[in-house]
């Protein structure tokens, strides 16, 4: 794994280049969600910032973002990886303690307490977010059975409008000949069946159905996405 973590005074940070190998996606979807969740105020205080890629040598943009903030954006990517992520900056934490501040200075440990105090809160927050996608899956996602949008809405109790929006929006699904259809990597990843054929006027279509393990997945971002919309 890539070791991205910067240290300005006595502040940690981590890229979203390893955020985005830590939960599996591209850096690019990171980098546009990490864009949202400015624009809409979550998260805040970040610009963008160069970085040389290891492989062709070009020039491209990352996020350095603190611990708090790395939580609220895998909370929207990928609750199931909030674990991972907590495994991770214990690990970082550990190579850093060099950088840790005095704690025989009274102002320093009250610093420092105070800002422990707030990550752990972001902490519990992120796996709130995580936990409505657990007793989705306990309660609805059993057997081998494939669900169509509309299944999934009413078992999710979304608003079918918003729905397919947000979809469109989490790049999981574009509009293609008047249907939608799942990218490719969901249905790589098996988060989607799609079937092809010809309805009897002689026109093609594809179905695209929710896998169980599809179900499992956009159940946790559909909860991250409805925690941060009420934030």
């Amino acid at each position: 794994m890539m070791q991205q973590i910067l240290s300005t005074g006595n502040t940690l940070t981590m890229s979203s280049r390893e955020i985005a190998e830590l939960v599996s996606s591209r850096h690019g979807d990171v980098y546009r969600s990490i864009g949202r969740l400015i624009s809409r105020g979550a998260i805040q205080g970040y610009t963008p910032t160069p970085y040389t890629h290891e492989q062709n040598q070009e020039q491209y943009l990352e996020y350095q973002v603190g611990k708090r903030d790395s939580y609220v954006i895998v909370a929207q990517l990928s609750p199931e990886f909030t674990a991972k992520l907590v495994d991770r900056w214990m690990e970082l934490e550990q190579q850093a303690m060099a950088v840790i501040p005095d704690f025989s200075n009274p102002a320093a440990a009250a610093r420092a307490w105070a800002e422990q105090f707030e990550l752990q809160q972001a902490a519990n927050q992120a796996l709130a977010i995580a936990a409505p996608k657990a007793e989705f899956v306990d309660r609805y996602v059993e057997g081998t059975g494939l669900k169509g949008f509309r299944q999934v809405c009413k078992l999710l109790g979304a608003n079918e409008n918003e729905f397919r929006l947000f979809l469109a929006d989490a790049h999981v699904w574009y509009r293609l000949g008047g249907e939608w259809v799942p990218y490719a990597e969901h249905i790589a990843a098996g988060r989607f069946h799609v079937k092809t054929g010809q309805a009897g006027n002689g026109h093609n279509f594809n179905a695209a159905k929710f896998t169980p393990k599809g179900i499992e997945w956009i159940a946790g971002k559909w909860a991250a996405y409805k925690l941060q919309g009420a934030a």
